[in-house]
C-alpha cells in the first residue's frame, strides 16, 4: 500500500485534494475506496494522505519547529462546508480563505497556492469553466478531447496560474459530474444540445430484438432455399421435355433416312427397266 520513498505526483495530489472536497479530511479509507480516486492514490495509504494533507497545510519552513502545526479543519454543518480556525489561526500556520456563505467546497475550489498553503479558489471557477467550453467548442472532437489537449489549447491563449493542469482535470470531472460535460473513459465533449439521452436498451428487450432479428433471417433463408428448389425443379422439367423432343426427333430422321434408302433403291430398279424397254430387249418379270 503505503510507500513513503516515492515521490508524489501531481495527479495523486489532486486526487487526494479532490476526496478531501469529496470525503473531508480525516476520512482516508473513504476515499482510499473510492472508485474515484482510487485507482490514482493505488500506491499510498492511510498515513500517506494523513502525512500529505499535513504537509500542504502547513507553512513551508515550520515542519521543524517545536510547536507542531495542525492543519486547518473542515467541518460539515447540514449540507455545508466551512473552514474554522480563520480569526484564530493555530500558531505557524497561515489561515485560509473561507468560502461564501452554505456553499460547499468543489474539490477545484480547495487548492494549494504556490507556497503549499491550502486556499479556497471561487472567483476564478466561472473564469475556468468559460475557458473549458470556449476549448472544447473551439476542438470539436465527436470523441471528445482528453486532459492534455483542452489544457494545450488554454494555456497560449489565456493567463493561468502554474498548477492550473490539475485544477483543470479537478474542473473537468466536476462539470461532468454535474452533467455539464459528457465524459467518455478520458475524454470530456460538451453534451448534445438537445439535452436528451437516448436510454440504452434493456438486457430482455435487446434479446428479444435479437431473437426476432434471427427468426427473420432464418424465415427469409427458409423462402429462399425453397423458390431456388422450385426453380431448379422447374428448369430440370424443361431439360427432361427437351430431352424428350430431341428423341422423337431423332426417330423421325431414322425413318426418314430408311424411306429415302428405299426410295433410292426403287429409283434404280426403275431406271434399269427403262433401260431394257429402250433398247428393245425383252423385260422378264418374276
Amino acid at each position: 500500500m503505503g510507500n513513503q520513498k516515492l515521490k508524489w505526483t501531481g495527479e495523486e495530489e489532486e486526487a487526494l485534494l479532490a476526496g478531501i472536497g469529496k470525503h473531508g479530511p480525516g476520512k482516508w479509507k473513504n476515499i482510499l475506496r473510492d472508485p474515484e480516486f482510487a485507482d490514482q492514490l493505488i500506491h499510498r495509504s492511510n498515513i500517506d494522505l494523513k502525512d500529505k494533507w499535513r504537509n500542504l497545510s502547513v507553512a513551508p519552513g515550520t515542519q521543524g519547529s517545536t510547536n507542531k502545526a495542525r492543519p486547518t479543519k473542515v467541518k460539515e454543518e447540514g449540507p455545508a462546508v466551512a473552514i474554522d480556525d480563520i480569526t484564530n489561526p493555530p500558531p505557524n500556520t497561515i489561515p485560509t480563505i473561507p468560502p461564501p456563505p452554505n456553499q460547499r467546497i468543489l474539490p477545484s475550489e480547495l487548492i494549494p497556492d504556490e507556497k503549499g498553503n491550502i486556499v479556497v479558489d471561487t472567483k476564478n471557477v466561472p473564469r475556468y469553466d468559460g475557458m473549458i467550453f470556449e476549448a472544447l467548442s473551439a476542438l470539436a472532437d465527436g470523441n471528445g478531447s482528453d486532459v492534455s489537449s483542452i489544457f494545450h489549447f488554454i494555456e497560449p491563449r489565456h493567463e493561468v496560474p502554474p498548477n492550473f493542469r490539475r485544477i483543470l482535470s479537478s474542473r473537468l470531472r466536476r462539470l461532468a459530474a454535474q452533467s455539464k460535460l459528457e465524459k467518455l473513459q478520458n475524454f470530456y465533449k460538451i453534451p448534445d444540445p438537445s439535452g436528451t439521452k437516448k436510454p440504452a436498451p434493456k438486457t430482455k428487450e435487446t434479446h428479444t430484438k435479437l431473437r426476432q432479428a434471427n427468426n427473420q433471417a432464418s424465415a427469409i433463408s427458409l423462402q429462399m432455399i425453397e423458390e431456388a428448389a422450385i426453380t431448379a425443379a422447374c428448369k430440370v422439367v424443361e431439360a427432361e421435355n427437351k430431352i424428350d423432343v430431341a428423341k422423337l426427333a431423332a426417330e423421325e430422321f431414322e425413318k426418314m433416312s430408311k424411306l429415302a434408302e428405299e426410295t433410292g433403291k426403287l429409283l434404280l430398279i426403275a431406271n434399269e427397266m427403262h433401260e431394257q424397254c429402250s433398247g428393245g430387249e425383252p423385260m422378264l418379270l418374276a
